[in-house]
């Protein structure tokens, strides 16, 4: 027999095992009067009254009816399907994607300083990581994906609200090494098409985190092309300027750079877009808040509420229900027996 669902308001009950529920006329055995309650006397006028044994006694029996019945209930898998939830809120849709190429490992060093002398520099991978931690935990109303690419894309977080999943996502991307490689073609499609038969439900954001860009060839161009328009995303382009990079900004014409040629291609993509070039921690960081400020609108989403067991509630309540009703049998035990016996 399979499990089915009890709908009461608010929300709705669910069992896993129903035929349990068939030992719930055992509950009712404590409440049922019992012969060996009654005393044959003559005349029981001259007897004082008890109340308060009396309110013991049925205190006692209704506590091992509810024993009985919780724990049916707890035998039943009582529980709380999982559920979904509308929601609005502020905020957007965001992919973040996080360069883990072996470049990222080098040190971002400040303007003026030279990797001889300045040996405590944090290096690139780390303060992105810091900064993108401390952006998620700012925008708790956005929902995260989170994928790493060096010679490929690799998908980490699903799209979540969870903020414990996405930090342990980004702190992910620190551990072991980056590959020399870089394919942010790849990685740019990844990040559009995680998009892709999601219903549009507010501003979508593709964050590219990188200290380079990548030659890209045309068919590769017309698949982002048509990914980024068909889903309607924003690309921001956090570029982590290394020490011998001429910029976004150097000449558009000459094609041997790559990050320029990256920077024309996005410009034309046919959405909306911003570079921002970020030479040191302090840049970064200004980066992140500006795309902060700029992304803060009406964001519908769907939360899904997992299922929440009450087995243990049950079997919680049927242990202190037992527990009174032993309390109040002990208490009301006549007298009488024990100076018989004696």
């Amino acid at each position: 027999m399979n499990g089915f669902t009890l709908n009461l308001w608010p929300g709705a009950l669910e069992l896993g095992a129903p035929w349990w529920l068939l030992l719930l006329l055992l509950a009712l055995l404590p409440l049922w009067p019992r012969r060996r309650h009654t005393l044959d006397y003559a005349c029981i006028d001259w007897l004082p009254a008890d109340p308060l044994g009396n309110a013991l006694l049925r205190a006692g029996r209704i506590a091992a009816a509810i024993a009985m019945a919780a724990a049916v209930f707890g035998l039943a898998g009582l529980a709380q399907p999982a559920t979904e939830v509308q929601r609005t809120g502020r905020g957007a849709e965001i992919v973040i994607a996080l360069d883990r190429s072996r470049s990222m490992d080098e040190a971002l060093l400040p303007k003026g300083r030279q990797p001889s002398i300045d040996t405590t520099a944090e290096a690139k991978g780390k303060v992105a990581r810091r900064l993108l931690a401390d952006f998620a935990e700012r925008r708790p109303d956005d929902r995260y994906s989170l994928l790493l690419f060096s010679s490929a894309p690799m998908p980490v977080v699903p799209f979540t609200q969870h903020g414990d999943v996405v930090q342990a996502g980004i702190q992910a991307g620190g551990i072991g090494r980056g590959l020399s490689e870089t394919d942010i073609g790849r990685a740019l499609l990844a990040g559009a098409e995680q998009f892709d038969r999601r219903a549009y439900s507010g501003s979508r954001i593709l964050l590219l985190v990188s200290d380079g860009g990548a030659q890209i060839d045309e068919a590769m161009r017309e698949k982002i092309r048509r990914a980024l328009q068909r889903n309607r995303i924003a690309v921001y382009w956090i570029f982590i300027r290394s020490a011998l990079s001429p910029g976004l900004n150097a000449d558009a014409g000459d094609g041997n750079i790559p990050e320029v040629a990256l920077n024309q291609f996005l410009k034309s993509a046919g959405v909306p877009y911003q570079a921002f070039e970020a030479e040191d921690p302090e840049a970064v960081k200004e980066a992140v808040a500006e795309v902060d400020r700029q992304q803060n609108l009406p964001l519908d989403y769907v939360e899904r509420i997992p299922r929440r067991d009450f087995s243990g509630w049950c079997y919680a309540l049927a242990l202190l229900a037992g527990a009174a009703a032993l309390a109040c049998r002990l208490i009301t035990r006549p007298a009488w027996k024990e100076e018989v016996q004696s």
